[in-house]
């Protein structure tokens, strides 16, 4: 029976999760979580339904690299879990602090019902940082947990597992103290003399920042740091922006392509200190493997956890925050007028121009130019796996953190159009913008009646060249014969305008200026079918 003074123990869950910030969850309900639902509605929280838990997933990423709040995916008994599992692995990987709620039948009613029933925890587990099964009188506690575990260090998906009955159970509506967020840590004792003595001397210093910074919002940090002491700055993908890439030590973005490697990690290998910001080596193709020798260069590397990936090594690690860090590192250090005496990070940054000239008539260097031309410079744009997004990652420039959003880490396909629905959801003011190739639209297609039912107005562009462009390049670099890797070609402007918003077709800039100018206008989505000739990316990326 209800009383004032006793909640269900989904509510526990749904209000903690309020008070973390979370305004939306994200997924497909099946009978088994409508009871999560309905706690989730009725603390506040807006139950956005997807056509699919994958998009659900990536929909959760966007919604918390614009709040701050963990992202919540919601996914019922078996197959609904299951579909789940790309974005939950993506955000493990990608460093996402994603709340995954997945009902499930009484472990007593398992022992006699088999229908749909499969150890999700055992499923789980391994792609998570922690999975629950709730007991009811353990939901405060554990709904703390999830969310404490999901946002410290690096952040990561964290599952609770909830039984039909374990939802529906009275408990006490007053919760247990919350525990507190670690507060940052900054690096102290022998090792931060040492550092500090390096960064005093070096000449020939580089930053290499990632996704820790930027989920640490040491982006004022990193710039700060960076023009005090003149240092030019690498950023991977996912940390774009951190530096304003227009600025003179701004070196871009390095991560996939082979054509930037060439002249980054040349670059890299003359320095003198390597002073790693969050670092993580996870978004770097093997190209970046041990680049310098910690034994012969200084370097010092600031991560959220222990190295233990080996894909290099530093002199010192400080386990620490990363603005706390560079606080630590520069404090009372007079500042560096300049660095790099022969002018080499002006060189480097204009050979990166001259290997990623803006110039072509129509193709996808075309397209990637006119969209950064003709879009606000506060867009946000999202970027799916493949050939497109190596080239978007380089040309694409970011005058702030999360203005580009991708899955750099598990690289998988399928995210762009997910990720821009989130990201203009949540920031409706603000022009949203997405790249797929054409594969990758098909995958997800479906959630275009998603986004009509939202009534939210991101721009979808999409490369069109009826094949697995990447795949494809790598298939003819190998001598290997074409296979597996075309398809049909397909009228995806129609399929907007079938879905209920905007379609154009674009075959040159002139068309595609139209477009952009006709979308920014538009009270519906946009889909923009960009055609492209086969093995547009040669040479490229």
């Amino acid at each position: 029976m209800s009383t004032p003074d006793t909640i269900r123990a989904a509510d526990a869950i749904a209000r903690r999760l309020h008070d973390a910030g979370c305004r939306h969850a994200f997924g497909m309900p099946g009978g088994e979580v409508l009871t999560i639902v309905d706690a989730l509605e009725a603390a506040g929280i807006t139950f956005v339904l997807c056509k699919h838990e994958n998009a659900a997933g990536f929909m959760a990423e966007a919604a918390w690299h614009q709040t701050g709040a963990p992202g919540v995916m919601v996914a019922t008994i078996g197959p609904g879990v299951l579909n789940g599992v790309n974005s939950i692995a993506n955000a493990l990987q990608d460093r996402v602090p994603l709340i995954v709620l997945s009902g499930c039948v009484d472990a007593a009613e398992a022992q006699t019902y088999t229908h749909q029933v499969l150890d999700q925890q055992a499923v789980l587990q391994p792609i998570t940082k922690a999975s629950f099964r709730l007991a009811p009188d353990a939901a405060h506690v554990m709904a703390d947990k999830a969310v404490s575990i999901a946002l410290e260090g690096r952040p990561g998906p964290v599952h609770i597992d909830v039984p039909i009955s374990a939802a529906d159970t009275r408990i006490p509506a007053t919760h247990p103290a919350r525990r507190a967020l670690a507060s940052p840590l900054a690096p102290t004792g022998a090792a931060l003399h040492t550092a500090r003595a390096w960064l005093k001397s070096a000449q020939r210093p580089v930053m290499i920042v990632g996704v820790d910074a930027m989920n640490q919002n040491a982006g004022n940090a990193v710039a700060e740091f960076a023009m005090r002491f003149h240092i030019p700055v690498i950023t991977t993908y996912k940390a774009k922006g951190l530096l304003d890439e227009s600025h003179d030590l701004a070196l871009g973005a390095a991560g996939l392509s082979p054509l930037a490697d060439s002249h980054l990690v040349p670059f890299v290998q003359q320095s003198d200190l390597v002073i790693c910001v969050g670092y993580d080596p996870i978004e770097m193709r093997p190209g970046w493997r041990d680049i310098w020798d910690a034994r012969t260069t200084d370097v010092i590397d600031i991560t959220a956890e222990p190295n233990h990936h080996y894909m290099h090594q530093a002199s010192v690690n400080f386990i620490a925050d990363c603005a706390a860090s560079l606080h630590a590192l520069g404090h009372d250090l007079p500042p560096q007028p300049e660095t790099w005496p022969q002018g080499e990070i002006a060189q480097v940054k204009s050979a990166l121009r001259a290997s990623f000239p803006t110039d072509e008539p129509w193709g996808p260097v075309a397209i990637i130019d006119t969209c950064r031309t003709h879009l606000p410079p506060d867009t946000i744009a999202t970027a799916d796996s493949g050939a497109h997004r190596i080239l978007l990652s380089q040309m694409w420039t970011c005058d702030r953190p999360r203005g580009l959003l991708q899955s750099s880490a598990l690289c998988t396909m399928g995210c762009a159009i997910p990720l821009a629905m989130g990201a203009a959801l949540c920031m409706p003011e603000r022009t949203v913008v997405s790249f797929s190739g054409d594969a990758g639209f098909l995958m997800i297609a479906g959630e275009l009646a998603t986004a009509s039912e939202l009534a939210i107005k991101p721009i979808f562009v999409v490369f069109v060249d009826a094949s697995l462009a990447l795949i494809e390049l790598k298939q003819r670099q190998r001598q290997m014969r074409n296979a597996a890797v075309d398809f049909g070609k397909h009228d995806f402007a129609a399929m907007g305008r079938a879905f209920g918003g905007a379609g154009h077709t674009a075959t040159s800039r002139a068309e595609l200026e139209t477009a952009l100018a006709t979308a920014q206008l538009a009270d519906t989505f946009t889909v923009i079918a960009c055609i492209i000739e086969r093995g547009s990316y040669d040479g490229r990326i």
